[in-house]
């Protein structure tokens, strides 16, 4: 049996490892590149969709697409990539606007809210990619 069929959890951590490198990567070649940004939510690629890609495509390698355990796997997957989008995107909006209303008072200078805590759909969509491509991979050798 494959190393990694044994060890799936391998699978999406290793999915996480090179979705937080092509982050960076793609911050310092549109020249924003932060480590904090690079290591924290929103961005390009999602590293949420990422993960979570890449362990229902290996569970579904491994049990069948068929299976109860990649059908769990793929509405959990799909939920967290919707909360990406759309929930915590809408987070950020509101954060956005919150810190342009702080910054006219004199006493709230002093803490900005994180605007870029969600993903917009092409985001999540190079992530799931990249969590696809990982399990495909990894499960195959």
């Amino acid at each position: 049996m494959n190393f990694f069929a044994q060890y799936i959890i391998l699978v999406p951590v290793i999915a996480w490892i090179i979705s937080v490198v092509l982050k960076g990567f793609y911050g310092l070649h549109m020249k924003n590149f932060s480590l904090s940004q690079t290591l924290g939510s929103g961005g390009m690629p999602s590293v949420h969709s990422a993960l979570v890609t890449s362990i229902t495509t290996a569970l579904g390698i491994k049990y069948g697409i068929f299976s109860d355990i990649f059908a769990i796997a793929l509405v959990f997957s799909m939920i967290i990539i919707y909360d990406a989008i759309n929930v915590r995107f809408e987070a950020g909006l509101h954060a956005k606007a919150l810190n342009q209303l702080r910054c006219n008072k004199e006493q709230a200078r002093d803490y900005n809210f994180n605007e870029s805590i969600g993903h917009l759909p092409e985001e999540a969509f190079a992530g799931s990619v990249i969590g696809i491509i990982v399990a495909i991979i990894l499960m195959n050798i």
